[in-house]
């Protein structure tokens, strides 16, 4: 029998949707506390929000086809417009294959020395804190995302532009708006997020307008091109339309290659450095391992295997703080999902952070734990349990780099650097596109004992 997902008691609501502005991660968990489906009526719209493996890999693989990108990367498409994170059908299957070769094993697996060179960069700029004040170590970590990004994707020098760290903060802070006010603010009204959004906005294209003409030069020079970008640009040439329909595209796709491919990773590495701080034991076999694989050298390709630990340590710290917090989606036609129905063009959430901390899923789902991540534990978990890459065809076709990226810092952070987050600091979890942390990570540098 098809049903309807259960919804909050008429008196709740109010509450909820006001959650939706301030609190969105309270919002989701809220309405978990109701089941592992649940609709919230918002006039004439509805959104269902599910909770459970078997409903998720249903909407983002099983029916995928049915689910569009929703709220939150629809009202990114200002910026971003139509670039692989929120493009939908022939024109995301033509993007995601002119990209996908640049992120195959084999050329990813090139790039471990210069992640593992840039890695050590990060590590000697800390240590040049050592003993003095607090630093933003998630500011730093955000510089070295920015700079792998560049060497192993785009054949660029991304050190030079320090405004697009900000830039980017200044987009989700708009998308973010427009999605809690469903657009009923109008682009047009001068008020101050509005002119931050348009100068972030300016400058976001000037970048990729200049990386490209360097590209294009390169490119004419005679050099093969492997990289996303000349990729993206040999694509872009390839179609029909005039000179200005495909600078916009350019600037879109890669506007976006920049966004995912920097912000995902830095989130992650803040929330696991923070996570080591606050647990010395867990940090303690971090550096260890560390200190058996690497000795005082950098990490090579070979080594991912052998800091198997710090791995788990990356991957709980992506568990319980996923970059990719919520899969929204829009179903193009009626469904059914898990025997209750789902109206045509209502908003579908999928929401990671809520799942991955499902206590039917998860033992003391709050705790971190690495030891989630054994061999044996993961091989008991449903497939759909753990998902911080999404899943089904919309993939993170960039995981295999992020996680290279996160062990090889995890590990040389830790085995040269003690570091200690500044007394009274509280790490506050901000759902943006990515989970991000609200303020930064202030922490001061100390040598290993």
């Amino acid at each position: 029998m098809r049903i309807d997902p259960p919804g909050p008691p008429l008196r709740a609501l109010p509450g909820l949707l006001r959650k939706l502005a301030v609190d969105r991660l309270g919002m989701m968990k809220d309405a978990a506390g109701l089941g592992d489906a649940v609709r919230v009526s918002m006039g004439p719209k509805k959104l269902y929000i599910f909770n459970r493996p078997d409903y998720a890999k249903h909407v983002l693989a099983d029916n995928s086809d049915n689910y569009h990108k929703g709220i939150g990367l629809v009202q990114s498409r200002r910026v971003l417009g139509d670039g692989l994170l929120t493009s939908d059908g022939e024109t995301w299957r033509e993007q995601r294959q002119v990209v996908q070769p640049a992120f195959k094993p084999g050329r990813i697996n090139q790039q471990a020395s210069a992640v593992a060179e840039e890695a050590a960069k990060l590590v000697a700029l800390l240590r040049g804190y050592e003993g003095g004040g607090p630093v933003d170590v998630l500011q730093e970590i955000t510089g070295l995302t920015l700079g792998v990004l560049g060497r192993t994707l785009l054949e660029s020098d991304l050190t030079a532009h320090e405004s697009l760290a900000h830039s980017f903060e200044e987009v989700q802070d708009q998308a973010m708006l427009e999605m809690v006010s469903q657009g009923m603010v109008p682009s047009w009204l001068p008020l101050p997020p509005q002119a931050r959004f348009r100068r972030a906005r300016r400058e976001l294209y000037r970048v990729a307008d200049l990386l490209v003409a360097d590209r294009r030069a390169a490119m004419a020079g005679g050099e093969p091109g492997d990289d996303a970008l000349s990729r993206i640009i040999s694509a872009a040439d390839r179609r029909h339309g005039g000179p200005e329909q495909a600078r916009k595209r350019l600037r879109e796709e890669l506007v976006t290659l920049l966004l995912a491919g920097h912000e995902t990773t830095a989130s992650t590495l803040g929330w696991t450095l923070h996570l080591l701080e606050r647990h010395p034991e867990v940090r303690a076999r971090v550096r260890e391992e560390a200190r058996a694989a690497l000795g005082d050298g950098v990490p090579g390709l070979g080594d991912l295997h052998r800091l198997t630990y710090t791995t788990m340590v990356v991957q709980e710290a992506m568990r319980l703080f996923p970059p990719v917090w919520i899969l929204p989606r829009v179903a193009q036609r009626g469904d059914v999902v898990g025997g209750y129905t789902v109206a045509a063009k209502s908003d579908v959430l999928i929401c990671p952070y809520i799942m991955h901390r499902h206590p039917g899923l998860w033992d003391a789902p709050e705790r971190f734990d690495p030891e989630r991540f054994g061999p044996r534990q993961v091989a008991d978990r449903p497939r759909y349990a753990y998902i911080p890459f999404g899943a089904g065809p919309r993939f993170c076709v960039g995981s295999n780099l992020g996680m290279m990226e996160a062990v090889f810092v995890t590990a040389l952070v830790t085995r040269d650097l003690d570091l200690r987050t500044v007394a009274g600091h509280r790490a506050v979890a901000e759902p943006m596109l990515s989970l991000r942390m609200r303020g930064g990570l202030p922490m001061t540098v100390h040598a290993v004992s």
